[in-house]
């Protein structure tokens, strides 16, 4: 049996952490992923994929702060402006989840606004 290598062992434990957050949470038409800190090395960012069912190289990463930017991956300049509007409502919440000052993903669920 072979080994993973840590960065992949490290992306696969992570998306044990993430939450899904639908069009009917969101009001975006693509599926936004957050989550805690957990063994991340960077700052906070959240992941946008068209569906629910995506693997972790069809998501795209932003980050959060100070602006937001896209890290790694693609979106097309219109669902752009509308995540950052979505950030700019919630970046509180986002930071304060992915700090741990939120601890439940339900709260923190429960405290994101819709666009």
């Amino acid at each position: 049996m072979s080994a993973l290598p840590s960065s992949q062992i490290n992306e696969e434990e992570d998306l044990f952490l993430v939450a899904n957050l639908t069009f009917k949470r969101t009001g975006l038409p693509f599926v936004v992923w957050i989550s805690p800190r957990g063994n991340a090395r960077h700052d906070v960012h959240i992941k946008v994929s068209k569906g629910p069912r995506a693997t972790p190289g069809e998501m795209t990463r932003v980050g959060i702060r100070p602006k937001v930017w896209v890290v790694e991956g693609e979106i097309e300049p219109h669902d752009l402006e509308l995540l950052t509007r979505w950030i700019e409502l919630n970046r509180d919440v986002l930071i304060r989840y992915w700090d741990g000052d939120i601890e439940f993903t339900e709260d923190a669920v429960a405290a994101l606004r819709s666009i």
